[in-house]
């Protein structure tokens, strides 16, 4: 069974709390109710003060954590942190490095689900070329995908503009999460470049979307994430 037939349809919107401090999230979270099943708790709220202790209450009612902390470092020092997550209910967590990295995480995960990043959304042509990645992105998501199947590693996170590329040149037993999910037209200052719609994501071959600000921001944040799970409910209908 692939994963995409796997998944609950309403576990494949991953909402990002991406807010202050666990009090918001918390308040956010009872405001959404059962709109949102998956959560993506990433480094803003690491840093804040009392990660853990939200990643817990999530986990007590029942949801999905992606702890998105995006693990660099030499790799015994990620082994080391990805075990730190054991036991703890985490459904993924990132890693950003080199082969090395990815091999110790997905060595030490027991129970969680290790997703590489390939290229992050926020960066278009011009920031790779300042980073000295000279290749066409295409080719350099498709490579690190390769990589990190052969690591070990459970998936990706990789932008729906190479979905299609991904899916037809890598094992499709690797789960692809993409970000970078704008239901309506991309804001001029909005930091995310690189970004497709719910459909464009899922039809490319996406298995979870992550979706920020669209739902954050709303005036009715529960309404605009149970729009989301509608549209997802019409391309896997139960």
């Amino acid at each position: 069974m692939s994963p995409q037939e796997a998944i609950d349809p309403r576990d494949r919107l991953i909402f990002a709390m991406d807010v202050a401090d666990p009090a918001q999230a918390r308040a956010l979270a009872e405001r959404l109710g059962d709109a949102v099943t998956f959560y993506k708790l990433g480094l803003e709220l690491m840093m804040s003060g009392g990660y853990f202790e939200l990643l817990d209450w999530m986990v007590a009612r029942g949801k999905k954590v992606f702890a998105d902390l995006k693990f660099f470092d030499v790799p015994a020092t990620v082994g080391a942190a990805v075990r730190q997550l054991a036991n703890r209910g985490v459904t993924f967590t990132t890693v950003h490095g080199n082969q090395g990295i990815m091999e110790a995480a997905a060595a030490a995960k027991g129970s969680v689900r290790i997703l590489a990043v390939t290229v992050l959304t926020s960066l278009d042509r011009g920031d790779l070329d300042d980073l000295g990645f000279a290749c066409d992105v295409e080719k350099l998501v498709i490579s690190r995908a390769r990589r990190a199947f052969a690591a070990g590693c459970d998936g990706v996170v990789a932008s729906g503009l190479e979905l299609a590329a991904l899916r037809r040149e890598v094992d499709r037993r690797l789960v692809v999460v993409t970000p970078g999910i704008r239901p309506v037209e991309n804001r001029p200052t909005d930091d995310q470049k690189r970004v497709v719609s719910v459909e464009q994501a899922f039809r490319g071959g996406a298995d979870y979307i992550v979706v920020g600000r669209p739902i954050r921001d709303a005036a009715e944040p529960r309404a605009a994430a149970e729009a989301i799970q509608r549209t997802i409910a019409g391309i896997f209908p139960a």
